[in-house]
């Protein structure tokens, strides 16, 4: 409930809701659910009906009997499934990339109460995504300067490394090895995470948090799908600003691109790279996107030309600074990330997104 100007109590906007299935079970169950929760439900049978408002969706349910997604819209936000599903039910969220799974009737109360707060007026913080156009342009790098960057302007930032494939984050950020959370940590996580236990159990260097996977050889705990969307949600909860190192495998595509409100396109000064990055493109979720391009005085392809080429803004230039490979080696970023070049065009690009203060 809220105050109206008169000192009269009036509703929340009812939560728009969208449910894909045509199982008739999960269909009256979804409707009780979502008249308990306060929502507004609009049921499509099918992909081909629910295509046209899927993005305009607060959330997104979809039935156990869905098996494919629209291309290019956002995973669902909870998978609806029955106890007899067994554990097809978690395999089925996982192909699909669904952020949760409730299995009815048992989940009904948690659905209800996760359906209410959707509808909360506070969106949270920002959560920007940084992704390589190619290989090697060092997104790693401008995503670890960006958040030392905002954490000297007084922004809470987290930084999580979405590559589990990328050695970890943390070897950059710091030859130190702070106590703290890694991913594999919450492998076994169910359900949401407390905002407050969840950025105290962070390691901190250079004036931010960050959540890497660990910088060691031994085989890891890699959390499932629902862990995942509440990390990012507690993320959310917990700081102004989540920068997302998506890394650019599939793996980081089809999970944590689609929790970005924007993201950041990095690609070199070269032609080569400026067609990689077109290949990119087409796979990432339909949000806002800019472009970052990597500086190079040999290169004959300035930046604006790229940028025209790829369709994106050009948010910056990333300057060439010498001894950027033996520093990511030594866990020295921090050192150059204090360097004047650096600092402007970190505080550019985040002036330009609406992230400074």
């Amino acid at each position: 409930m809220q105050v109206d100007a008169d000192g009269s109590w009036v509703p929340h906007e009812a939560v728009g809701i969208l449910l894909v299935s045509g199982d008739p079970y999960l269909q009256e169950e979804a409707k009780r659910i979502v008249a308990a929760a306060g929502g507004s439900l609009r049921t499509a049978v099918d992909v081909t009906e629910a295509v046209h408002g899927w993005d305009n969706a607060d959330v997104v349910l979809v039935g156990s009997d869905i098996r494919e997604l629209p291309p290019r819209r956002r995973a669902p936000t909870v998978l609806l499934g029955k106890g007899s599903e067994g554990d097809q039910l978690w395999r089925l969220a996982a192909s699909l990339g669904a952020e949760r799974v409730a299995v009815l009737p048992e989940a009904a109360a948690w659905l209800a109460e996760h359906l209410s707060m959707s509808g909360s007026p506070d969106p949270g913080g920002i959560v920007m995504g940084i992704i390589a156009g190619s290989g090697g342009a060092g997104a790693t790098t401008t995503a670890i300067w960006l958040a030392q960057a905002a954490a000297g302007h007084g922004i809470s930032t987290v930084l999580i490394d979405g590559d589990r494939w990328g050695g970890g984050l943390e070897l950059a950020v710091t030859a130190e090895e702070i106590p703290g959370l890694r991913w594999p940590d919450f492998a076994e996580t169910r359900g949401s995470i407390d905002p407050s236990q969840f950025r105290d159990s962070l390691p901190v260097a250079g004036g931010f948090a960050y959540l890497s996977w660990p910088g060691t050889r031994e085989p890891v705990q890699v959390p499932a799908a629902g862990a995942v969307a509440a990390v990012v949600d507690a993320a959310r909860r917990s700081f102004e600003l989540i920068l997302v190192d998506i890394g650019r495998t599939g793996e980081g595509l089809g999970t944590l691109a689609w929790d970005c409100d924007r993201i950041l396109v990095l690609t070199k000064a070269h032609l080569k790279s400026a067609v990689a990055a077109t290949r990119v493109l087409n796979e990432l979720p339909p949000v806002d996107a800019g472009l970052l391009v990597r500086g190079s005085g040999t290169s004959s392809v300035d930046a604006p030309l790229i940028a025209e080429s790829l369709g994106l803004p050009l948010l910056g230039v990333l300057p060439e600074i010498r001894g950027v490979a033996a520093g990511t080696e030594l866990g020295r970023l921090l050192e150059l990330g204090r360097r004047k070049s650096v600092s402007r065009f970190a505080g550019s690009v985040l002036e330009l997104n609406g992230t400074s203060q």
